[in-house]
Protein backbone atom coordinates (compact mmCIF):
# COMPACT_ATOMS: atom_id res chain seq x y z
CA UNK A 1 0.00 0.00 0.00
CA UNK A 2 1.60 3.00 -1.10
CA UNK A 3 0.37 6.46 0.10
CA UNK A 4 -2.19 4.64 2.30
CA UNK A 5 -3.87 3.72 -1.26
CA UNK A 6 -4.25 -0.04 -1.90
CA UNK A 7 -5.76 -0.51 -5.54
CA UNK A 8 -8.38 -3.75 -5.64
CA UNK A 9 -8.32 -5.79 -9.20
CA UNK A 10 -10.94 -8.18 -9.74
CA UNK A 11 -8.91 -9.86 -13.00
CA UNK A 12 -10.90 -8.18 -15.82
CA UNK A 13 -8.98 -7.43 -18.72
CA UNK A 14 -10.92 -3.76 -18.87
CA UNK A 15 -9.06 -2.92 -15.68
CA UNK A 16 -5.74 -2.55 -17.65
CA UNK A 17 -6.74 -1.67 -21.05
CA UNK A 18 -8.72 1.54 -19.93
CA UNK A 19 -6.47 2.03 -16.29
CA UNK A 20 -9.08 1.61 -13.70
CA UNK A 21 -9.20 -0.60 -10.43
CA UNK A 22 -12.51 -2.63 -8.93
CA UNK A 23 -12.17 -0.63 -5.77
CA UNK A 24 -9.57 2.05 -4.09
CA UNK A 25 -9.06 2.12 -0.24
CA UNK A 26 -7.58 5.39 0.40
CA UNK A 27 -6.96 6.11 4.11
CA UNK A 28 -10.38 5.19 5.61
CA UNK A 29 -12.35 6.01 2.01
CA UNK A 30 -13.20 3.25 0.01
CA UNK A 31 -14.88 3.77 -3.86
CA UNK A 32 -16.09 0.96 -5.79
CA UNK A 33 -16.33 1.50 -9.38
CA UNK A 34 -19.37 1.00 -11.26
CA UNK A 35 -20.39 -2.73 -11.16
CA UNK A 36 -22.18 -4.62 -13.43
CA UNK A 37 -24.02 -8.46 -13.63
CA UNK A 38 -20.97 -9.60 -15.69
CA UNK A 39 -18.27 -12.10 -15.66
CA UNK A 40 -16.05 -12.18 -18.46
CA UNK A 41 -18.22 -12.29 -21.57
CA UNK A 42 -20.89 -13.56 -19.65
CA UNK A 43 -23.95 -11.14 -18.04
CA UNK A 44 -25.50 -12.87 -15.83
CA UNK A 45 -29.52 -12.48 -14.92
CA UNK A 46 -30.14 -11.66 -18.37
CA UNK A 47 -33.34 -9.53 -18.51
CA UNK A 48 -34.26 -9.59 -15.10
CA UNK A 49 -32.91 -6.51 -13.21
CA UNK A 50 -33.32 -7.76 -9.92
CA UNK A 51 -31.24 -11.13 -10.60
CA UNK A 52 -28.42 -8.39 -11.96
CA UNK A 53 -28.89 -5.97 -8.80
CA UNK A 54 -28.52 -8.71 -6.47
CA UNK A 55 -25.18 -9.91 -8.22
CA UNK A 56 -23.92 -6.75 -8.47
CA UNK A 57 -24.27 -6.13 -5.11
CA UNK A 58 -22.67 -9.46 -3.67
CA UNK A 59 -19.76 -8.27 -6.23
CA UNK A 60 -19.37 -4.83 -4.17
CA UNK A 61 -19.40 -7.05 -0.95
CA UNK A 62 -16.55 -9.04 -2.16
CA UNK A 63 -14.45 -5.69 -3.26
CA UNK A 64 -15.16 -4.13 0.26
CA UNK A 65 -14.11 -7.39 1.86
CA UNK A 66 -10.51 -7.08 -0.22
CA UNK A 67 -10.53 -3.73 1.41
CA UNK A 68 -11.15 -4.58 4.59
CA UNK A 69 -14.80 -3.24 5.16
CA UNK A 70 -18.08 -4.87 4.96
CA UNK A 71 -21.51 -3.14 3.49
CA UNK A 72 -22.25 -1.83 6.98
CA UNK A 73 -19.70 0.93 6.06
CA UNK A 74 -21.42 2.04 2.83
CA UNK A 75 -22.54 5.71 3.15
CA UNK A 76 -23.56 6.04 -0.10
CA UNK A 77 -24.35 4.18 -3.71
CA UNK A 78 -25.40 5.05 -7.23
CA UNK A 79 -27.43 2.86 -9.22
CA UNK A 80 -27.66 3.24 -13.17
CA UNK A 81 -30.31 1.63 -15.28
CA UNK A 82 -31.34 1.40 -18.60
CA UNK A 83 -35.46 1.03 -17.63
CA UNK A 84 -36.75 3.28 -15.01
CA UNK A 85 -39.93 1.77 -14.81
CA UNK A 86 -37.68 -1.40 -13.24
CA UNK A 87 -36.77 0.66 -10.12
CA UNK A 88 -39.06 -1.38 -8.19
CA UNK A 89 -37.14 -4.92 -9.15
CA UNK A 90 -33.68 -3.10 -8.45
CA UNK A 91 -34.99 -1.42 -5.68
CA UNK A 92 -35.94 -4.34 -3.88
CA UNK A 93 -33.06 -5.99 -4.75
CA UNK A 94 -30.80 -3.01 -3.31
CA UNK A 95 -33.08 -3.22 0.48
CA UNK A 96 -32.18 -6.84 0.83
CA UNK A 97 -28.74 -5.75 1.53
CA UNK A 98 -28.89 -2.32 2.74
CA UNK A 99 -32.65 -2.18 4.41
CA UNK A 100 -31.07 -1.52 7.73
CA UNK A 101 -28.26 0.42 6.74
CA UNK A 102 -29.88 2.84 4.91
CA UNK A 103 -27.15 4.73 2.49
CA UNK A 104 -27.62 7.56 0.45
CA UNK A 105 -28.53 6.41 -2.80
CA UNK A 106 -29.06 7.68 -6.10
CA UNK A 107 -31.39 5.95 -9.19
CA UNK A 108 -30.78 6.83 -12.47
CA UNK A 109 -31.88 6.00 -16.12
CA UNK A 110 -29.17 6.10 -18.45
CA UNK A 111 -29.24 5.44 -22.37
CA UNK A 112 -27.57 2.46 -22.40
CA UNK A 113 -24.59 0.28 -20.54
CA UNK A 114 -21.34 -1.02 -22.45
CA UNK A 115 -23.20 -4.41 -22.76
CA UNK A 116 -27.09 -4.50 -24.50
CA UNK A 117 -27.40 -6.92 -21.63
CA UNK A 118 -26.61 -5.13 -19.13
CA UNK A 119 -29.61 -3.34 -17.16
CA UNK A 120 -28.16 -1.98 -14.30
CA UNK A 121 -24.57 -0.43 -12.99
CA UNK A 122 -23.82 0.10 -9.01
CA UNK A 123 -21.13 2.16 -7.55
CA UNK A 124 -20.54 2.29 -4.09
CA UNK A 125 -18.98 4.48 -1.29
CA UNK A 126 -17.89 3.51 2.27
CA UNK A 127 -15.87 4.70 5.29
CA UNK A 128 -13.70 2.38 7.14
CA UNK A 129 -13.91 4.19 10.65
CA UNK A 130 -11.03 2.92 13.21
Amino acid sequence: MENNRLNISSGAVWEDLIGYSRAVKAGPFIEVAGTTATEGDIVIGKGDAYEQTKYILKKIEKALQEAGATLQQVIRTRIYVTDISQWEAVGRAHGEFFHAIKPASTLIEVKALIHPEQLVEIEASAIVWP
